[in-house]
């Protein structure tokens, strides 16, 4: 079976703020910007990476989600317990400074764990936990 990931979803607050985050600190490129009913999807990736893509989408969407679940959502956001990604790079000092430089709210500085990665951590702006491991 030849099977890849094409987009993950993570939720966003404030689009223009996720958009600053993800493009101009992280470096990814804008793939798609729509709105709909005043709400407003973007879509963003890795450059040299067309096939693979994170979509920053408002929390409330889901036509399915009922208002207490929507607020549920919205606390766990605001404590940074709701969603997340994992992204590599070959450079992780150099990356976590431009996060730090950005105002990324910092989780953790870069660290050697005991599972043998070095990695760090930061929130967007939504809250969402942001972890970025070094290539080797």
């Amino acid at each position: 079976m030849d099977i890849t990931i094409h987009a993950s979803f993570l939720p966003h607050t404030d689009a223009d703020a996720s958009l600053a985050f993800y493009r101009d600190a992280l470096g990814f490129e804008v793939r798609g910007d729509a709105g709909y009913d005043g709400l407003r999807w973007i879509t963003v990736g890795p450059p040299g990476q067309p096939d693979t893509s994170i979509v920053l989408e408002p929390p409330s969407a889901d036509p399915g989600v009922t208002d207490d679940e929507r607020r549920a959502v919205v606390e766990m956001m605001a404590k940074g317990t709701f969603a997340g990604v994992l992204l590599a790079t070959a450079d992780l000092d150099g990356t976590f400074e431009r996060l730090r430089a950005g105002n990324a709210e910092v989780v953790q500085e870069p660290a050697e764990q005991p599972y043998g990665v070095r990695d760090c951590a930061v929130r967007d702006p939504a809250g969402n936990l942001v972890r970025i491991r070094e290539l080797p």
